[in-house]
């Protein structure tokens, strides 16, 4: 039995869901924070942010890269999904265990007892998870992420009306517990239930080998990136202090926020398509490379103005939302945000390398740049955190370097052609930066920083797009299509890439 691809999925149709699955994240975080924050004591959120320190470390390694195999895998038979169902079972079962048996050495480290209990309930949720990892990766291959989107919703409003009323309950830290372990109960009931696809008693050795070396690449690449996102705020509270990684830790938070939602949207949507356009074999790298360019100067058009719109409205901005006594903020946007437009540029490289079967670029690409990240640390902690974030932007910049050379050189591309994708968003972010830059120079004395911000920020956005409109209008055209869930005329991939590249 072979399991077969949607020939009519799109990177559009799957980032309307995608997006669509995120904003519900984000709805159900924010109500959650509204309700719960009123409801919780800031010890027992406290507890939950030290057993949650464990959890995210372990989810990095929950399917072993195995759904990012059988989504690029061009060919994919019974006995290899049936093979990584178990291996997904078995490992989920042996993280559980795992973090259960160190449930009191990590309370102990803490020096907080209630962790323990914590613990053994979070680890529940790990062998619950592993039985459905491959289900959800099938649909994923297929691009049916509207019925993702579905299981995915619910099952967040779901558990955040568990928490709701656990918390009223008096359930306390456990409230929040429960609310990831119902996420975790109500996806997989939902994919058990909805997925055509049902395991067998079926194991092979080849099988197995061969989805482990795809995904132990993947796994070595997240614990690089993870390692590379945190240790930032090692070096700063042990060499600065809390002081000093109070503010560090906010403007990191603000710049890496909508970049984390932008490109995970972009990404987990690009991926399945770049599988399918190389199943078709090897000729089609160039619609490849298309595919790659179109989703940067796509991501670019979002981050490029959201950046430099930060940059020049950072002080109304920090003061407005966060208060004067986040003052240091202010400064260090100035240096974060380019960081940040600059590392949501770097996303779509890894969805290239494993749609080419190529994921052992992956730890090689990103251990670099890791390296590059921590030396900047080091150095730039001597003079202080701006001094962190200076040298955090040039190792950024070396890195994109460095990725992006990487990426043009597996496709057989050009970076002309990377600028010719790029330079149009940049420029007219730019452009808008500095009107929106004299507009608040001149205007800002006479109104409230609210005013201002919404303002000049509102501003900003219509004098944006309306430019792109009439410098960029196929990029405009994609964004708009993917934002109004508007469908085009079906035409093969070739020729809309073709299309594309043309209108750059």
């Amino acid at each position: 039995m072979t399991i077969a691809r949607n020939p009519a999925m799109s990177a559009s149709g799957n980032a309307r869901w995608i997006g669509l699955i995120q904003l519900s994240r984000i709805g159900a975080q924010l109500v959650s924070l509204v309700f719960l924050s009123r409801l919780l004591s800031p010890q027992e959120f406290g507890l939950v942010a030290m057993a949650v320190a464990v959890t995210n470390f372990a989810q990095l390694l929950r399917d072993l890269g195995t759904a990012a195999a059988i989504i690029q895998k061009p060919q994919l038979d019974e006995r290899t999904i049936t093979t990584a169902f178990w291996m997904n079972c078995a490992f989920g079962t042996l993280l559980g265990l795992t973090i259960a048996l160190s449930a009191p050495w990590v309370a102990a480290l803490f020096k907080a007892p209630q962790v323990k209990g914590l613990l053994l309930l979070l680890a529940v949720a790990f062998p619950i998870g592993g039985v459905t990892i491959v289900h959800q990766a099938l649909l994923e291959r297929a691009g049916r992420f509207a019925l993702v989107a579905r299981v995915e919703i619910t099952s967040a409003f779901a558990g955040l009306c568990v928490a709701l009323i656990a918390a009223n309950a008096h359930g306390g830290a456990y409230s929040l517990v429960l609310q990831s372990l119902t996420i975790a109960c109500a996806s997989t009931l939902q994919l058990l239930v909805q997925s055509e696809w049902k395991p067998r008693w079926v194991w092979g050795k080849r099988e197995f080998l061969e989805l482990w070396r795809f995904g132990g690449p993947v796994s070595g690449s997240n614990f690089i990136n993870y390692f590379a996102r945190n240790v930032d705020s090692v070096v700063i509270g042990r060499v600065l202090g809390a002081v000093s990684l109070g503010p560090y830790s906010l403007a990191n938070r603000i710049m890496l926020f909508p970049l984390y939602n932008l490109t995970f949207v972009a990404t987990r949507a690009l991926f399945p398509v770049m599988s399918q356009v190389m199943s078709c074999g090897p000729q089609r790298r160039n619609d490849l490379a298309g595919l790659y360019l179109r989703a940067l100067a796509t991501i670019a058009f979002f981050t490029a103005p959201l950046m430099a719109g930060l940059f020049v409205l950072r002080e109304p901005f920090v003061n407005v939302f966060l208060g004067a006594r986040w003052s240091p903020v202010i400064e260090l946007i100035a240096w974060l945000a380019p960081v940040g437009f600059v590392q949501s540029l770097l996303s779509p490289s890894g969805s290239v390398f494993m749609a080419l079967g190529r994921p052992d670029l992956l730890p090689k690409v990103g251990g670099i740049s890791m390296l590059l990240q921590v030396l900047s640390f080091v150095i730039g902690v001597r003079w202080g955190v701006v001094g962190v974030a200076q040298c955090y932007l040039l190792a950024t910049v070396l890195s994109a370097v460095l990725c992006s050379s990487v990426t043009l050189l597996v496709l057989g591309s050009r970076p002309r052609q990377l600028f010719a994708a790029l330079y149009r968003p940049v420029a007219i972010a730019l452009v808008m930066a500095c009107c929106v830059h004299l507009w608040h120079a001149n205007l800002h004395a006479s109104l409230r920083e609210g005013v201002q911000l919404a303002l000049f920020a509102g501003g900003g956005a219509l004098l944006y797009f309306g430019l792109m409109q009439m410098a960029a209008p196929a990029l405009a055209h994609d964004v708009l299509k993917v934002l109004a869930n508007r469908r085009e005329q079906r035409m093969d991939l070739p020729e809309v890439v073709a299309q594309r590249e043309g209108a750059l």
